[in-house]
């Protein structure tokens, strides 16, 4: 289910949020990136900006199976969560436009992946460790983390995952910016994939 969008989009260049939006055309908007690299808020303000809906999968996934992650991956361990998580974002991907905002594990399944690049334009939202790591370590809600050493479990996340997240069509790096500033080089990295 998507999520409506309840206020005005941010005071962004307005030329740069429909020349974003003209390049983007029908085409879904998938943000992919590790846990913390901000794929839902920057998602969410980036749909707004382009005046599009949002949908974070991950909440989807928690909706349809009226369960959450953690509990989850607990009930049934990972292989069942990355199958169940395969169908919700196949199905999120089939209409458009949207921004779709994933689990940051949705891109390294085959499956999942083969479906997000035939379904929309993929965004890897990058993000250094230390980054990361202030972001994650205040909640303990993320069940990957559920380590003796949380933070070298995260590490090797990025070791793992970085080199297929880097088969994103576009990379912008999250840092320790303004969201709007964060929106803005999303725009900026969409537009400049539209044909002259």
């Amino acid at each position: 289910m998507t999520e409506p969008i309840d206020q005005a989009p941010p005071a962004l260049a307005p030329t740069l949020a429909s020349e974003a939006r003209a390049a983007l055309g029908k085409r879904n908007l998938v943000l992919i990136g590790l846990m913390g690299a901000g794929k839902s808020a920057i998602g969410r303000m980036t749909a707004q900006t382009l005046g599009i809906p949002f949908v974070d999968s991950d909440h989807e996934i928690e909706r349809v199976s009226r369960m959450s992650i953690t509990d989850l991956f607990a009930a049934y361990g990972e292989a069942e969560f990355r199958a169940l998580e395969t169908r919700v974002i196949k199905r999120l991907l089939r209409s458009g436009p949207r921004v779709v905002s994933t689990g940051g594990g949705a891109y390294i399944n085959d499956n999942t992946r083969k479906h997000i690049k035939r379904g929309g334009l993929t965004v890897w939202l990058k993000a250094d460790l230390d980054v990361l790591w202030e972001r994650v370590n205040k909640r303990d809600t993320r069940p990957l983390l559920k380590t003796e050493n949380p933070r070298q479990t995260l590490e090797n996340l990025m070791n793992a995952r970085y080199p297929i997240y880097s088969e994103a069509d576009l990379t912008v790096m999250s840092r320790d910016v303004k969201k709007e500033t964060m929106v803005e080089e999303v725009l900026a990295a969409i537009t400049a994939t539209r044909k002259p």
